[in-house]
């Protein structure tokens, strides 16, 4: 039988108002606006997970020994939270992004945070501030966002022994500024995100942190995104700079969508894994296997890859309409929208929303 902790409640002495809510929840954008609590969970070696409790949203006290701020102890999760057209709140396939908070744990040397407990922690939350769920009908979600951090104190390079768990939410639109639009990649040659044997299979903040040269260079030539090659040849296609990317090739009516393999340095993405599942419902070819930026450009010229898109949690599915790099660029599908790329969001995103069945039991009710 699992285990459920009960959580202390500390509600909020000065919540937004309805009308503060609403003017956010209006343009809420991608993560400005936080709801008005968050869930702490302490863990300590030898006393385990401890201190369950929903408090106001605020900041922390830190001491500036924290080994996080020494050491970079530190992985995260992103999923959300729909209101469907019954008034249900739901999530999509939570215990995937459990499973995979406690692959990022190992991997880090931090202590794995139970699926009860996490997904506890998310009912938690969004049932307190289930006000801040937008209603169905647009883009607009709940964005959560799961972390976790290095506290113990010292400067003695080793695995911490204390950390603390958070939960926080954020309302949320369309992740890019102008919408679900095709948006330009900037193929990085310069740097790398990740190496066979590093911490790329991990939602490790490191990895981000390591990324941010590489989207400098991109804002500078004009670009949405990085798309990252392989350590080694510098060639492999592996992902974008916070998602995970897809192509389409077409033959007649033949649809196949190609995904570059997880090979370590990958993050393994749950909305991926997702598509992956999609395609095959629509009833598209799948190829998971390494494709190479020469492929890419090949086959493309020759109109055989006629799509490209990018997809992870925050964005769901954004099509890409223009890779630029050092050589040169080109364009997929005249720097439009492809239809194969659109009916698969419309698909997945119809499940997450309620408005289409949910046959392989993704959902998840909240409240």
């Amino acid at each position: 039988m699992a285990q459920h902790s009960t959580f202390d409640i500390q509600r909020s002495e000065h919540p937004r108002t309805a009308e503060e809510r609403a003017a956010i929840l209006d343009n809420p954008g991608f993560g400005r606006y936080f709801t008005d609590h968050m869930v702490v969970i302490d863990y300590e070696e030898g006393k385990g997970w401890h201190n369950h409790r929903v408090v106001p949203y605020g900041p922390f006290s830190v001491d500036p020994a924290y080994m996080v701020l020494h050491y970079g102890q530190a992985i995260f999760e992103g999923l959300k939270a729909y209101r469907h057209a019954d008034g249900e709140i739901v999530t999509f396939r939570p215990a995937a992004n459990a499973a995979r908070f406690q692959a990022s744990a190992e991997r880090m040397a931090m202590p794995k945070l139970s699926e009860e407990d996490f997904i506890d922690s998310i009912k938690e939350l969004v049932t307190i501030d289930q006000d801040w769920v937008p209603q169905p009908g647009g883009e607009e979600c709940l964005y959560l966002r799961p972390f976790m951090f290095a506290t113990e104190t010292g400067l003695g390079v080793h695995p911490a022994k204390k950390f603390t768990y958070v939960l926080i939410g954020s309302p949320a639109g369309a992740y890019f500024a102008h919408g679900v639009q095709p948006v330009t990649v900037w193929v990085s040659h310069e740097y790398v995100r990740a190496c066979p044997g590093g911490t790329g299979s991990a939602k490790f903040a490191g990895n981000y942190a390591a990324s941010l040269a590489a989207q400098d260079a991109a804002d500078k030539q004009g670009c949405d995104q990085v798309l990252w090659l392989d350590a080694i040849k510098r060639e492999n296609i592996e992902e974008m700079g916070g998602m995970n990317v897809m192509f389409v090739a077409q033959d007649g009516d033949d649809v196949t969508v190609i995904t570059p393999a997880l090979s370590g340095s990958l993050l393994p993405g749950i909305t991926r894994d997702s598509l992956k599942t999609v395609a095959q419902d629509l009833g598209y070819k799948l190829e998971e296997r390494v494709i190479t930026l020469t492929e890419l450009a090949d086959r493309v010229a020759k109109g055989e890859i006629t799509e490209a898109f990018a997809c992870g949690t925050a964005a769901v599915i954004n099509p890409i309409g223009t890779f630029k790099s050092r050589d040169g660029e080109f364009t997929v599908n005249e720097g439009k929208s492809g239809d194969i790329t659109l009916k698969m969001r419309a698909t997945l995103t119809g499940i997450q929303r309620g408005e289409r069945a949910d046959d392989h039991n993704w959902l998840y009710k909240l409240v």
